[in-house]
C-alpha cells in the first residue's frame, strides 16, 4: 500500500487536510495553530508544508496526514487510508494486489448499503403511519431524522432485496452487506431503520426498532465484512466534532438515547450499540478525549457495567465519571422528553465513577453489620486496585474507611491479608492490558534527544537508534527548528546531557512499573518474585 499512500500524499497537501480540523496561520516557512486535542494554552501545533508533516508540541504527537487523521478521528490506519483516498480520488483497490477481490466485495457491500439506506428513507417518507411514529411518538424532528438517516423497512419480506437486485446487486453481495436473513429474505421488516455510520461517513449496517410492543425490540446487523460490533461506536460519526471541541464524551446505553441526546443539544453522546463496552471501544474514544462520562442506569446491570468500565479504564489512564441524576426518569431518552435542559444539566453534574459505584454498593449492604462491612470493603478494595493515581486512591481509602468506621491502616491491613491469600487462591479479575506504548514523557524526551543528535550534530546516547523513516526524520527536523535552532553547540551539548539524565530517570520509572505489574501475576514463581523485589530495590536506589 506504500504506492497508494504516496499517490494520496501527492494529491492532498498536508495543510489542506489539517485545516479541516485546525485553524492554521502562517509562521515563516511553517504553519501554526492550536492543538486539536485542546491541551495547549498557546498555539503549539506546527505544520510543515514543505515536508508534508505535522507535530503537536503540547500533546507530543506528530507524523503525516495518515497519522493525523488516525489520531484526530480515532480510527485505524486502514480507515484513514480509505477516508483520504476518497478525498484524493484515488482508487486504492488497484494497489491491493491479492486483496483486490476482497476490496471489490467490500466496495460492493458499501454501495448496496448506501442504496438500501436511501430506499429505507424513501419508504419512511411515503408512510404516514411510520412518520407519525417517528415524528410524534419518538418526538424526532426532521433535522435529526436527516442527520441520522433514519428510514423504514417495509413489512413485505423481500421488498428491499427485489429493489436492490433490480439495480444490479447479486444475492451474494446483499449477503455480504448483511441485508439478508438465513432464508435469503430481507433481514429487516416492518421496523424503523437507523443506519450504523462509520467515522468515514459510510453506512456499514443497521439497528432496527419495532413500531409496536413485539419482540425483539431491536434487531442489529450481525458481524459482516464491514461491521464489527466489538469495535463500532454508534453516533461517533455525528459526535466526533463536538467531542474534540468540548473535550468530553457521554456514553449512553441505547441508540435512541444517542439520537435524543443529539437533538437535545448534547452532541457528545455515543453508545456501544447492543454490546457490552470493550477495551477497543475505550481505546478508540481515548484518542479523542480522556474525559469519559457514563450515563448508566443504577440497576444491577448498570452497576456491573460501570464496575467493568472502571477496571478497563484503570490502565488506560482515563477519567471516568457517571451521570446519575435522571430526575426520576429511567434513561436519558425519557429525561429528554421531560425537558432537554434537564439532560444538559445532568451531563454537567456527574460523579467520579468509583464514588458512584461505592454509593450504589452502600445502598445494597447493611453497614451496621459485620458481614455488610466485609462485603462492602471487598468490593471497595477490588475497585481501588484499579485507581492508579496515589492521591486519588488515598482520597477513596479515607472515604471507605469513614463509611466503615475504621482507620485507613485497618483497610490497608485487610488489603495485605487479601493479597497474601490470593497468592494461593487466584483472583478472578480482568486481565490487564499490555502497556507496550511508551509514556508521553518518555516519548517526548526521546524525540527531543534524537532531534538534537540528528540535526544539531551533537553525539548522544548509543542506545538511541537514529530512525530511518523519512516522515519521522522530517518530524524531528520540525522539532529541532522550533526548539533548538538558536542554540549554540555548547548549549546543545548541555541540553543533551540534561535530557539524557531525565530519560534515564523516566526509563527507571517505567521499568519499576513493569516489574510491579509482573508481581501481580497469579502464576509467579517464589524465586522470580524475590528476584523482582530485589531488582525494584536496586532501581529505586538509582532513582534517588
Amino acid at each position: 500500500m506504500n504506492d497508494a499512500k504516496e499517490e494520496i500524499k501527492a494529491r492532498l497537501p498536508v495543510e489542506d487536510v489539517i485545516s479541516q480540523y485546525v485553524e492554521l496561520k502562517r509562521a515563516g516557512r511553517t504553519l501554526k495553530g492550536r492543538s486539536p486535542w485542546g491541551v495547549d494554552k498557546t498555539p503549539s501545533f506546527m505544520v510543515s508544508p514543505e515536508k508534508g508533516i505535522w507535530h503537536d508540541f503540547s500533546a507530543n504527537k506528530g507524523g503525516d496526514i495518515f497519522t493525523f487523521v488516525m489520531e484526530v478521528e480515532g480510527i485505524s490506519f486502514k480507515e484513514a487510508l480509505e477516508k483520504l483516498a476518497a478525498q484524493a480520488g484515488v482508487d486504492i483497490s488497484k494497489y491491493a494486489g491479492g486483496d483486490a477481490q476482497m476490496a471489490r466485495r467490500k466496495a460492493r457491500a458499501r454501495e448496496a448499503l448506501e442504496l438500501a439506506t436511501k430506499y429505507y428513507q424513501f419508504c419512511l417518507s411515503k408512510s404516514k403511519r411510520v412518520s407519525e411514529y417517528v415524528f410524534y411518538k419518538r418526538n424526532l424532528n426532521r433535522a435529526t431524522v436527516k442527520e441520522f438517516r433514519i428510514g423504514y423497512a417495509p413489512q413485505e419480506g423481500r421488498a428491499c432485496k427485489k429493489f436492490l437486485m433490480s439495480r444490479g446487486f447479486s444475492e451474494k453481495e446483499l449477503g455480504d452487506a448483511g441485508l439478508l436473513n438465513r432464508f435469503n429474505g430481507d433481514m429487516f421488516r416492518g421496523r424503523m431503520i437507523v443506519p450504523f455510520i462509520d467515522t468515514t461517513g459510510n453506512v456499514i449496517g443497521y439497528t432496527a426498532r419495532v413500531l409496536d410492543k413485539s419482540e425483539p425490540k431491536y434487531l442489529n446487523t450481525q458481524d459482516t465484512l464491514l461491521f464489527n460490533k466489538s469495535r463500532f461506536i454508534f453516533g461517533l460519526a455525528q459526535a466526533k466534532e463536538a467531542i474534540r471541541k468540548n473535550g468530553f464524551v457521554v456514553i449512553v446505553e441505547g441508540n435512541m438515547d444517542v439520537i435524543s441526546s443529539h437533538q437535545a443539544g448534547v452532541k457528545e453522546a455515543v453508545a456501544t450499540s447492543g454490546t457490552a463496552m470493550t477495551e477497543q471501544h475505550l481505546k478508540a474514544l481515548s484518542r479523542l478525549t480522556n474525559d469519559i462520562r457514563l450515563a448508566y442506569d443504577g440497576d444491577e446491570a448498570g452497576v456491573k457495567a460501570a464496575e467493568r468500565a472502571i477496571m478497563m479504564a484503570g490502565d488506560l489512564g482515563l477519567n471516568l465519571t457517571v451521570i446519575s441524576d435522571y430526575h426520576g426518569a429511567k434513561d436519558p431518552d425519557e429525561l429528554i422528553q421531560k425537558g432537554p435542559e434537564l439532560w444538559q444539566k445532568a451531563v454537567q453534574e456527574r460523579k467520579p465513577a468509583v464514588e458512584w459505584l461505592l454509593d450504589k454498593y452502600e445502598e445494597r449492604v447493611d453497614l451496621t453489620s459485620g458481614f455488610g462491612k466485609k462485603e462492602y470493603s471487598d468490593v471497595a478494595l477490588k475497585m481501588l486496585d484499579f485507581v492508579k493515581d496515589k492521591v486519588e486512591r488515598a482520597h477513596y481509602e479515607e472515604l471507605v474507611a469513614r463509611r466503615l468506621n475504621v482507620s485507613r491502616e485497618d483497610l490497608r491491613g485487610k488489603e495485605s491479608d487479601l493479597e497474601q491469600k490470593m497468592k494461593d487462591k487466584p483472583r478472578r479479575r480482568l486481565k490487564k492490558a499490555k502497556t507496550e506504548a511508551k509514556s508521553d514523557a518518555l516519548a517526548k524526551l526521546e524525540s527531543n534527544l534524537l532531534a538534537i543528535m540528528v540535526y544539531g550534530g551533537v553525539e548522544g546516547p548509543e542506545e538511541l537508534e537514529i530512525p530511518e523513516d523519512e516522515t519521522r526524520l522530517a518530524e524531528l527536523e520540525l522539532v529541532f527548528d522550533n526548539l533548538y535552532k538558536n542554540y549554540s553547540q555548547a548549549d546543545l551539548a548541555r541540553e543533551v546531557k540534561n535530557l539524557y539524565a531525565r530519560l534515564k530517570k523516566e526509563l527507571t520509572k517505567s521499568e519499576i512499573e513493569a516489574l510491579t505489574q509482573e508481581l501481580e501475576r497469579e502464576d509467579l514463581e517464589p524465586e522470580r518474585e524475590k528476584e523482582i523485589l530485589r531488582k525494584i530495590t536496586e532501581l529505586q536506589k538509582t532513582k534517588k
